[in-house]
């Protein structure tokens, strides 16, 4: 079983930036797929951003797009999402998971499409 542990999460002030990190166990890290999402109090889980596995294409929702970019080290293990111009309503519980069956070039969009997911970590953005 591969394990994530999210890092990053705080209070921060509209505009600002924070920079979330994912560790993941393991000796295969590199042959997920990485994805985060996000997920705020009576709403359904929702994609955010996904990586392939050698990071050579990433891909983020609309809503956050020019301001979240996602980006892997694969001799750390370790995704990040890097969080600029915050907006209250990013205000949500952020979890990374990992996808074992995509293809080499795939940033899945969809829930079923991970196997692992990390704890969540919160961002809280006020106005």
């Amino acid at each position: 079983q591969v394990q994530l542990v999210e890092f990053g999460g705080g209070l921060v002030q509209a505009g600002n930036s924070l920079r979330l990190s994912c560790a993941a166990s393991g000796r295969t890290f590199s042959t997920y797929a990485m994805g985060w999402f996000r997920q705020a109090p009576g709403k359904e889980r929702e994609f955010v951003a996904a990586i392939s596995r050698s990071g050579g294409n990433t891909d983020v929702t609309d809503s956050v797009k020019g301001r979240f970019t996602i980006s892997r080290d694969n001799s750390k293990n370790t995704v990040y999402l890097q969080m600029n111009s915050l907006k209250p309503e990013d205000t949500a519980v952020y979890y990374c998971a990992a996808s074992m069956g995509s293809m080499g070039w795939a940033t899945p969009k969809e829930r079923r499409r991970y196997d692992y997911w990390g704890q969540g970590t919160q961002v809280t953005v006020s106005s």
